[in-house]
């Protein structure tokens, strides 16, 4: 049972001087084929940048968590990231403490059934030692640009099978 260290030793530290960055992110997926797709836009001040994924045989929170993996990955530095999610399972493991729980647990649910995922919430706790990151959450499909723009992007990864960086 591995448990993520509390402070990453070889990262800086965020300081007040690390720029802000505003993320969104989403996954898409068709469970009949298990064609997924993933997007994320990142915005720092006047610039911005997206990318986009396709995966097969997957599911959608799996693309919600890659979203948001490559998203930070993306970053080149430290920074003090707000990201946005129109995902309750992925905002609530951070915000509602169920990470904590589950490796308290040995990577297990409160039905002690194995974490699914388990390989991309380890990335996403090992980027959040690197980044100062806030979880935000916003109801998909309901008109707020930035979600609807990486809906259309993970969608459309997922429908012609391959992404896009720009």
């Amino acid at each position: 049972m591995r448990r993520m260290p509390e402070a990453a030793t070889d990262q800086p530290a965020p300081t007040t001087r690390t720029k802000r960055v505003d993320v969104w992110t989403d996954g898409s997926c068709d469970t009949a084929s298990g064609h997924g797709g993933w997007a994320y836009l990142l915005r720092y001040g006047r610039h911005s940048a997206t990318a986009s994924g396709y995966e097969a045989n997957t599911t959608n929170n799996r693309m919600e968590l890659t979203a948001a993996v490559r998203a930070l990955e993306a970053l080149r530095e430290p920074c003090r990231v707000r990201l946005v999610t129109d995902s309750q399972y992925l905002k609530k493991a951070f915000t509602d403490g169920w990470l904590a729980k589950w490796q308290r647990n040995g990577w297990r649910t409160a039905s002690k059934a194995p974490v699914k995922n388990r390989d991309l919430w380890e990335r996403l706790l090992e980027l959040e030692q690197r980044h100062e990151v806030s979880w935000a959450w916003t109801r998909g499909h309901a008109g707020q640009p930035e979600n609807e723009e990486v809906d259309r992007l993970a969608l459309a990864a997922r429908v012609n099978r391959r992404g896009t960086a720009g």
